[in-house]
């Protein structure tokens, strides 16, 4: 143990004087050494060749150099750039059968929530008649109005046949002046024909205000008469808009998976605002994902819908089927943004085939794998499903409404402690929604924000129709099922509420879109060897000589930096003695004898001075240390070549 610690001593020494010495060379020197000693071809020959040959082997092996350093920076920065390449490969396996969603073209049964809209069908059918002209207006002008609902966001008449200034009349005043009445009065001078409805939207009690345009009267009213529904189903508890929505078991008549039978309760309830009560067929929440036994119609999913048309929302609805949606297992359904229509009357069938995506992280894009890195709460996460950037997107929008208008929206899910918006207690909230609908930065704000899922899967849908029943069997198809639903003989449906699906994959091949790195390592390693070797003829061994002088210049440079470091100390410790500096006989007498004056006559002009000091200084430099003259072991002072000792 002992002679290993006298080992580990001796080469530590040997180091550390080998440290404190560096090269050895000059930089001139070393200069020299690296060009006759190196691999790469250019230096050797301006050291071996003559004058004239020398100066061109230099301007060859400069210009050389910038190219590679030229090349070499161009791949470098190509691999930062982090481009991917796309791969597409097909498969063939069982595949679990994509979740289904479905839901009602409209989103509550009239019968139901008449009561909620009583006030405001009146006024709409007040607001159609004015627009409509003077005889339907006649009709309704006995007809008593609530107006409150009619000041928070008034429809209006925009007439520009002066277009430097437009004239804006209240669809319910009387004159230009902004008396208002309750009843519609006839014989307007501006009618839906040579003026636009537009939709007057205000903040801060009518001080501030804005107009919204349309094209048409049917889309301004459509919109009003929406933006005014928002604010009523907001202020109702979520129970009871469930139960003024449509049932199960009245949604769904008929359920055939392969050759399983199912019903309405294989299907999983979830409320969405646009539609109300949405069923969800092979969710994966609470049981595994069922897969598909085969390819073809016989093999997916068979269902027979009523939609129940004759109970409509007559103002809020205007279209009529069934509006459903594919998706992966445990992922919400964006049914309105990316679901389709089923028509009534008709049997569609639906072809799916499967597209997988597998995009690669950072550094090469911004996806994300679970949500976890994005700075967006999910609100959705309340329904225990997966990330998504549609989730992401809507979760910023609502972020932004609750900062900017104090509120959140109907439409979207509510963080912890938040209302919604209404009228009453947010009177502002439908010009502040408005303006943040249509901003742009809001929008930028939110895709910067949000990132894509690392992971999807994709349905792509071929859509084929049918009239179903035909004339020939709609008469004991429709006995058949008024009798399974209202157990009665009599006919109860009809062909305007009847939707037939027939859900299968096409076949069984799925797509698989993946993105690699373009660039990688072993690319760029390559390329660089490569362009160095066909201009200078090296290899990794040049660069790692290269290195090895770079090394040496830095401790040359320290060594020089040092000992200039050094000789400044010097000179200014000899420059604290007023005249020339002691011999060595007088440092080794003041350092031997205590008692030992330094001589004081010595001439300037502060000799003077000196003499008049009773003490003077004595030098505290000690004598030097000749260590040449004394003995040390062998084992201490070590030399520069390989052996052990001098």
């Amino acid at each position: 143990m002992q002679g290993a610690a006298m080992h580990l001593k001796k080469y530590l020494l040997k180091g550390l004087h080998r440290l404190q010495k560096g090269p050895g060379y000059t930089y001139k020197e070393l200069l020299v050494w690296y060009c006759d000693n190196t691999n790469t071809h250019g230096p050797k020959r301006i050291i071996c060749e003559g004058p004239k040959k020398k100066a061109m082997w230099f301007v060859l092996t400069l210009l050389f150099t910038s190219l590679v350093c030229w090349q070499w920076g161009l791949f470098i920065k190509t691999y930062l750039n982090w481009e991917v390449s796309v791969s597409l490969s097909i498969g063939f396996k069982t595949m679990d059968f994509p979740a289904v969603t479905i839901c009602n073209a409209s989103p509550f049964q009239y019968s139901k929530v008449q009561h909620l809209l009583k006030d405001l069908d009146t006024l709409m059918e007040a607001v159609l008649g004015r627009i409509l002209g003077p005889e339907l207006s006649q009709v309704n002008a006995t007809t008593a109005l609530n107006l409150s609902i009619w000041h928070h966001t008034p429809l209006v008449f925009i007439n520009e046949q002066n277009p430097h200034h437009p004239v804006v009349l209240d669809l319910f005043e009387d004159n230009f002046n902004g008396s208002a009445s309750s009843s519609p009065a006839p014989g307007r001078p501006c009618s839906a024909r040579r003026c636009k409805v537009a939709m007057r939207l205000c903040s801060h009690n009518g001080t501030t205000c804005t107009f919204r345009n349309f094209s048409s009267a049917t889309q301004a009213v459509t919109e009003w008469y929406t933006l005014q529904a928002t604010n009523i189903f907001a202020q109702v508890p979520n129970q009871e808009l469930v139960a003024m929505g449509y049932p199960a078991e009245r949604l769904i008549l008929a359920c055939l998976f392969g050759a399983e039978p199912c019903n309405y309760r294989n299907f999983t309830p979830i409320f969405h605002p646009d539609y109300g009560n949405c069923y969800i067929f092979n969710w994966g929440m609470t049981e595994k994902a069922l897969p598909s036994a085969n390819p073809g119609t016989e093999f997916g999913l068979k269902l027979i819908l009523d939609m129940g048309q004759e109970d409509y929302v007559p103002f809020l609805t205007s279209t009529a089927g069934a509006r459903l949606m594919l998706h992966e297992q445990r992922s919400y359904p964006f049914i309105k943004e990316e679901g389709i229509y089923a028509m009534a009357g008709m049997e569609t069938s639906i072809g799916v085939l499967v597209d997988k995506l597998q995009r690669k992280g950072e550094p090469y894009s911004q996806c994300t794998k679970n949500g976890s890195d994005v700075p967006i709460q999910n609100l959705y996460s309340s329904y225990n499903t997966t990330y998504s950037i549609q989730a992401c997107i809507r979760s910023c929008f609502q972020e932004h409404m609750i900062r900017e208008c104090g509120c959140g929206h109907y439409l979207y899910p509510l963080p912890d402690k938040r209302k919604y918006c209404n009228n009453q207690e947010f009177p502002d909230w439908a010009h502040c929604y408005s303006a943040l609908r249509i901003s742009m930065a809001q929008r930028e704000t939110c895709i910067y924000a949000c990132k894509e899922s690392c992971n999807d899967t994709q349905y792509k849908m071929t859509i084929s129709m049918a009239v179903w029943p035909s004339e020939a069997s709609e008469d004991w198809i429709f006995h058949v099922l008024s009798q399974e639903r209202d157990q009665s003989s009599n006919i109860t449906l009809s062909r305007k509420g009847i939707v037939k699906l027939n859900i299968y994959f096409q076949e069984f091949n799925y797509r698989t879109i993946e993105e690699s790195a373009a660039n990688n390592i072993v690319w760029l390693l390559s390329n660089l060897g490569g362009q160095f070797g066909f201009w200078m003829g090296g290899s990794v061994l040049c660069l790692i000589e290269f290195g090895e002088i770079i090394i040496d210049f830095v401790w040359i440079t320290i060594i020089k930096l040092v000992a200039l470091a050094k000789s400044v100390r010097q000179k200014r410790a000899q420059a604290r003695y007023d005249g020339p500096p002691p011999t060595v006989a007088e440092l080794v007498e003041a350092h031997t004898n205590f008692g030992f004056q330094p001589d004081s006559a010595m001439p300037g002009p502060d000799a003077g001075a000196y003499r008049r000091e009773q003490n003077p200084p004595i030098p505290g430099t000690p004598p030097p240390n000749y260590d040449s003259l004394r003995l040390q072991p062998l084992d201490v002072i070590e030399s520069d070549s390989e052996g052990d000792a001098i």
